[in-house]
């Protein structure tokens, strides 16, 4: 075994070259931020224009006003998106791979950041490479090198010769995966001076706008029409009825204009969307769901199909030897986890492991055809397991009897490595002059292998009886949800590395326990009451397939369909299957990527999980791919969309649901902002229009309480209906059935609620101006406050297109009671103190207050009301969800 580096020279090292990672290229700063902030706000450079204009007519109040407005709007926008970028990059750190390295002569896992030139990697099939490296020793090494090369064929490497040139083939570079086999290699260059980093200042990726992006953009761009021509609108019917059409007449409305422009503008879509996606990826991660594509938060809200595997994700993944077969006798393992407490009992009394040469000679055989390591934890005899969680419990069955690898000097000579095809593995090693090939894998496949069987230290011919006894051993222990594996072992004549595998001698069977989580059953029931299909997905045997199932409460009415039987039928048949089976058993992953493809075919929204380097074309063509955090591969995590930390199918679910939640706020502070600014543009549009009528002869709102009720009323309210908390009854809702984050009914919605928000402001303004007589600066002050306090209640009202305002409690969403705080402070700031004469309103008393206070309950009256009617419309409750 290498020694590899100390820590000390690890670190001299890490000092020297640096961390192992590649330089950004296009690295998000603060300051890129900002300016991000002024280039692609098309409002800051229409309010620029408007304060040049201000400071050229000698408006300088008025231009330092606004020049706060751009200031804050700027400031705004910086903050959210810095969180928001703050979010992303935790969620990267959560995503850095770790490596398996030799420090201080043992294995050791790290960060592979922290591995330096020289280091001793072990790697293995389905692992990401993480730096240059040269090959000390190689075992079926198979490598793809597309990231490099391009071209995605299988690379054969072998080991470093001494006194031979080193060439390509003796090397394995940085951003290429192992696709089979596994190697030990040093380390030779890190970081930038590898072969990927010497190409990578060549590589900039234009970040790919995300499918919400774009509709945002979309009903931006729809929305920017309506507010340009209606502003325009409003403007030629000002100029037109104007007494005195002077120059300061003109700059007034042309100001006012673009101020109404601006206020139609929604342009804190981009930052709300942002926060809110961050956020619902901030919480999904809480949850240990790690978001690897911010695309995907979106699609999870509309799945229809979970495909999941059995082990270790709808069970717990923590393997437990509790029966040995060999010997035709039938022995019990107690003890459970990865505790090495335990004893292998025969009829209930305790063995003799000195006499029990067959016992021995398995634990033996699963001790050393293996590839995973335990490491004691703490006191109590607790380990933890570094690999595959089966050949883990191996070894803990070994720990259990005081057998480690150590206790048996063997030296490994050559090794023909596990895959879903082969379905075992095998690893030739010398000891003492002989050649010994020990092999384990599925009992079906390592039985074809064997011509013998090995009883208490007698060897003996392998009959029919005793295949058969064999299988129906199997079968049972496979309906009591026990997962088989058998050995076997052989020795060898000559001197070559290659061998073949047939000819064994088997040794017997181990059963291993998975229990299902405790969380699955009711994980699963939540699925379906959402209108989510489940299917369990398992390389295992029909019977154990069967017994999980039933233990989890997947109803499969005993029906199951197994890899041969889909090998069988057609596409139009295997359509017809799905519709009746929930539970496939011996399924390889070309099976799964072909059942992801079917259920894409009738009309499905399906998420896949894997974790195998053979899973990732079903990863990447399910429209949610998942792999496991803990025991998947580099490769299926590199294709996935969504990783789990815990590797729990619960969690699948909370991801989902908090798809669902971030959906459901972009919806609602969408709608909320668009009718705030569509009210706006009536607001104004119509009383100048109606203007003569009533004889008011000023604007109803100037273009500082415009600006202030855009900034303050609208931006606020809006980016916190982006954090409302999940709602009780999200997962009572079937999988939404549109695409569109404004469908027809909540079009509906918004032109209503923006029509009897404009009608309300218009009206408070009229009873002030023309019932009580009031003067144009308090009807005027008096219908700010209205609008204000509208668009306030309005916001709380939007927290649910179908719950009562006054039926959810203020403090579910506790950021939106502080933003309407704080715009309530802002308002009675500009009406009580002297920034009344910046902003042209005017003390006023209980009356008007009065006023504001009845409009603004006779809209949430209203907006009550809609809900009332919209609840029995079957497609409003369709598209609301």
């Amino acid at each position: 075994m290498p020694h590899g580096l100390t820590s000390y020279e690890a670190q001299q090292r890490l000092t020297q070259y640096g961390y192992n990672e590649l330089t950004e290229v296009s690295k998000t700063t603060p300051l890129k931020i900002l300016l991000r902030q002024i280039r692609s706000n098309f409002i800051i450079y229409m309010l620029a224009v408007t304060v040049g204009i201000s400071f050229f007519v000698g408006k300088s109040v008025t231009a330092y006003t606004i020049l706060a407005v751009i200031i804050s709007v700027i400031l705004v926008g910086f903050i959210q998106e810095y969180k928001a970028e703050e979010s992303i990059n935790s969620l990267r750190k959560m995503l850095m791979p770790v490596s398996i390295v030799f420090r201080d002569n043992k294995k050791t896992e790290l960060p592979s950041r922290e591995i330096v030139p020289d280091d001793v990697l072990i790697l293995g099939n389905g692992e990401k490479i993480p730096a240059d490296c040269e090959l000390i020793e190689t075992y079926e090494l198979r490598v793809n090198e597309s990231a490099l090369t391009g071209e995605s064929k299988e690379i054969k490497k072998s080991m470093v010769i001494q006194d031979i040139p080193i060439t390509d083939e003796n090397k394995v570079f940085m951003g290429t995966f192992i696709v089979n086999g596994r190697c030990l290699a040093r380390v030779t260059h890190t970081g930038m001076n590898t072969s990927f980093g010497k190409i990578a200042h060549l590589i900039s990726t234009a970040e790919k706008e995300l499918p919400l992006q774009e509709k945002i953009n979309d009903i931006a761009k729809y929305m920017v029409a309506v507010a340009t021509i209606t502003s325009i609108v409003t403007g030629l019917i000002m100029v037109y009825r104007a007494p005195l059409l002077d120059s300061e007449t003109i700059i007034e409305i042309l100001i006012l204009v673009i101020a109404l422009a601006v206020s139609a503008f929604p342009e804190g879509f981009p930052v709300v969307l942002a926060t809110t996606l961050a956020l619902g990826a901030k919480r999904m991660s809480e949850k240990n769901a790690i978001v690897n594509r911010m695309s995907i938060i979106e699609t999870l809200g509309e799945v229809t199909v979970i495909c999941s595997d059995k082990t270790g994700t709808i069970t717990r993944g923590e393997m437990t030897v509790k029966f040995i077969f060999t010997g035709n006798a039938l022995y019990e393992v107690s003890g459970s986890g990865y505790v090495a407490h335990g004893n292998i009992t025969l009829d209930g009394k305790a063995i003799d492991l000195e006499k029990e040469k067959g016992i021995y000679k398995m634990i033996k055989a699963g001790i050393l055809c293996n590839n995973s390591e335990i490491e004691r934890t703490g006191e109590d005899n607790e380990y933890r397991g570094m690999g595959s969680p089966t050949e883990t419990s191996l070894l803990i069955l070994g720990a259990k009897t005081g057998l480690f690898s150590e206790s048996f000097d063997y030296r490994r000579i050559n090794e023909y490595t596990f895959n879903s095809d082969r379905k075992m593995m095998s690893i030739l090693y010398y000891q003492n002059g002989k050649r010994i090939v020990y092999a384990k894998g599925a009992p079906e496949i390592i039985l074809e292998k064997c011509n013998q069987t090995y009883d208490n230290g007698n060897i003996k011919t392998l009959s029919k009886e005793d295949i058969s006894k064999i299988a129906d051993l199997q079968r049972e222990m496979a309906k009591s949800a026990f997962r088989t594996l058998a050995l076997c072992y052989k020795e060898v004549e000559g001197v070559d590395e290659n061998y073949e595998e047939d000819e064994f001698v088997f040794l017997g069977i181990v059963a291993m326990e998975d229990s299902p989580r405790e969380e699955v059953s009711k994980a699963i029931k939540t699925a379906m009451r959402a209108g989510i299909n489940v299917y369990m997905i398992t390389g295992d045997s029909r019977e154990t397939a069967l017994s999980i199932a039933k233990q989890i409460g997947l109803d499969t009415s005993d029906r199951v369909l197994d890899g041969q039987e889909i090998d069988q039928l057609s596409d139009k048949e295997l359509e017809v299957k799905v519709r009746e089976v929930n539970l496939f058993a011996r399924v390889k992953p070309e099976h799964k990527i072909r059942l992801v493809r079917i259920f894409k075919e009738l009309g499905e929204t399906v998420a896949m999980t894997g974790d195998g380097v053979n899973d990732a074309p079903a990863l990447k063509e399910a429209h949610v791919g998942i792999a496991m955090g803990k025991n998947g591969t580099d490769v299926s995590r590199s294709s996935a969309d969504l990783i789990l930390k815990d590797d729990n199918f619960a969690t699948i679910v909370s991801a989902i649901t908090e798809g669902r939640t971030v959906f459901n706020n972009i919806r609602k502070f969408v709608t909320y902002q668009l009718s705030c600014n569509l009210a706006e543009i009536l607001t104004l549009l119509v009383g100048v229009i109606v203007a003569p009528i009533f004889g008011w002869y000023t604007p109803l709102l100037v273009s500082i309480q415009i600006l202030f009720m855009n900034l303050v009323t609208d931006n606020l309210p809006a980016l916190t209906l982006g954090l409302n908390p999940t709602s009780i009854d999200i997962m009572e809702e079937k999988p939404r059935n549109t695409e569109n984050i404004l469908n027809k009914e909540l079009i509906k919605l918004l032109i209503t609620t923006a029509s009897f928000m404009a009608v309300s402001v218009l009206s408070a303004y009229y009873v002030s101006h023309n019932v009580l007589g009031l003067s144009t600066d308090v009807s005027r002050t008096t219908a700010l406050l209205t609008f204000i306090l509208i668009e306030i209640s309005t916001a709380f009202s939007f927290r649910s297109f179908r719950k009562f305002t006054l039926n959810r409690s203020p403090l579910v969403n506790k950021h939106l009671v502080i933003a309407s705080l704080a715009s309530m402070l802002f308002t009675i700031l500009i009406i009580y103190t002297p920034l009344n004469v910046i902003f042209e309103t005017v003390h006023i008393g209980p009356l008007e207050w009065t006023i504001a206070i009845i409009f603004n309950l006779i809209m949430m009256f209203f907006n009550d009301i809609t809900k009332i009617i919209n609840l029995k419309n079957e497609s409003y409750l369709a598209d609301t969800r």
